[in-house]
């Protein structure tokens, strides 16, 4: 069937856009301009627009500066947009116009169309609604697209991304506290070192986790300043004196957040600080995740040519040639992400110090980059949960037989015998194939009551006791 076209102006001219299109000739320039890599902003962010369009439209139709119906309108349509409705109108590349331009008019013009319709309009018609005077009214894209960056990371970190890490660690101090009985051999340099408890080990990831989630919780309340009604440069140029203070109250209504109004309109416009600050966040929790994920791999590899302390659940297959191969995919999975989390924030450093003057240019690829890391650990550690944490086992004989061949257990020795016949003590038996208990027998070293004392593993998790 053949496509059907109208053909709407803007300032550059005629421009012919699909009949069916809620968007309008800048978003479909920006589709000629910008065919670059098929991804789009997140839900997220979109909903985010659609919440700015919401109170600039409450604000401005609260000073009198739109008609009561055409604020019903607009509202009624930004509202459809919250809700994710018209998320296929928004067509625009991430490698787009500098600031966003592109993406603010795909906003204004999809609301301006259906606002249009719920008045008795058709799409393409300006004259009830326009997207620039009565959609754009007060605003910018220079304030708009950074504000929505605030608001969507804002929602994402507290509804997504912190009840994921809350959940990872508390299934991981549930293990720990399980666990603490089980005397084991620890590692450093990925040698035998002198003996812990596992329970102590996976409490370490949980503490990990409880830091960075207080880390996320800190950094995002940050993200509560927000300069809408700055517009352009931070003057607030053609917006009503009680605009910016109606406008970001109304956002914070439609969120149920904190949102506010910086301390510096200018400082804000200028700077992404706050962005890089929650990026930096997500970023150190990636790298603790990926320590922890690299650790239950290690500790998991066999099942009988490696450590396997640990036990995965079995999830797939886990080759196409290898029969009966089973891959700790879970744990891989979660590295990918972290890797992958640990790129979006570089560039999102990059993109952040790329300012100048009064306008950071590089907004779009900063929203997806930060929108996207806040979204793929979530999503990541969720499943990660779910699928490995919740259901890994531990081998107690495995580890307990591990901790009593170890040489690092001469190190209790020391106050005993010295430094030096300790570590005699301990290439002998590494030598020998023997245990160190058995070597010190053996040399007639100590009698059984110190030995029995000296080499006492659960009191060396516990050296204080």
């Amino acid at each position: 069937m053949e496509q059907k076209f109208r053909v709407s102006k803007d300032s550059l001219g005629e421009v012919r856009v699909p009949e069916e299109a809620l968007w309008g000739p800048q978003t479909q320039r920006a589709i000629a301009n910008f065919p670059i890599s098929g991804l789009r902003l997140p839900r997220r962010f979109i909903r985010a627009q659609g919440i700015i369009k919401w109170a600039a439209a409450r604000a401005n139709g609260d000073v009198g500066e739109l008609k009561t119906e055409v604020q019903k309108a607009i509202m009624q349509a930004a509202d459809e947009v919250i809700e994710g409705r018209w998320d296929e109108q928004f067509v625009v590349d991430v490698y787009q116009a500098g600031a966003g331009t592109s993406q603010n008019m795909n906003a204004n013009e999809v609301i301006a169309n259906r606002a249009q319709e719920i008045l008795g309009g058709h799409r393409g018609d300006v004259s009830l609604v326009h997207p620039n005077d009565q959609v754009n009214m007060a605003q910018s894209t220079n304030d708009t697209i950074h504000v929505a960056i605030h608001i969507a990371a804002a929602e994402a970190v507290i509804h997504d991304l912190m009840p994921s890490v809350k959940r990872a660690e508390e299934v991981l101090q549930k293990k720990a506290d399980e666990w603490m009985p089980i005397v084991k051999s620890g590692r450093t340099h990925l040698q035998d070192a002198v003996p812990m408890r596992l329970g102590q080990e996976v409490g370490g990831w949980a503490g990990a986790l409880r830091y960075w989630h207080a880390t996320l919780e800190s950094a995002v309340t940050k993200l509560y300043a927000i300069g809408l009604g700055g517009n352009a440069v931070g003057t607030g140029i053609n917006a009503h004196p009680e605009y910016k203070t109606r406008a970001v109250q109304a956002v914070a209504q439609k969120t149920g957040l904190s949102f506010r109004l910086p301390d510096n309109m200018f400082t804000f416009i200028q700077n992404m600080d706050a962005v890089l600050e929650v990026s930096g966040a997500v970023r150190g929790l990636a790298t603790a995740v990926g320590k922890i994920a690299n650790d239950i791999r290690l500790l998991s590899s066999g099942p009988r040519t490696g450590l396997a302390e640990l036990k995965l659940p079995a999830v797939q297959p886990g080759s196409s040639i290898m029969p009966g191969k089973v891959n700790p995919v879970m744990a891989e999975m979660m590295n990918m992400i972290c890797y992958q989390a640990l790129g979006c924030d570089a560039t999102v450093q990059a993109a952040v110090g790329g300012a100048q003057l009064e306008l950071n240019v590089m907004m779009p690829v900063v929203a997806f980059n930060v929108l996207h890391e806040i979204n793929i650990m979530a999503t990541g550690l969720d499943a990660f949960t779910r699928q490995a944490l919740e259901g890994l086992e531990a081998d107690r004989d495995r580890v307990t037989g591990y901790v009593e061949l170890s040489t690092a257990i001469a190190t209790a020795l020391n106050p005993y015998i010295g430094y030096d016949r300790a570590a005699v003590v301990a290439k002998t038996a590494y030598a020998e194939g023997k245990t160190v208990r058995d070597v010190v027998r053996e040399q007639g070293l100590l009698d059984e009551n110190k030995l029995t004392e000296a080499l006492d593993l659960e009191r060396m998790t516990h050296p204080e006791q």
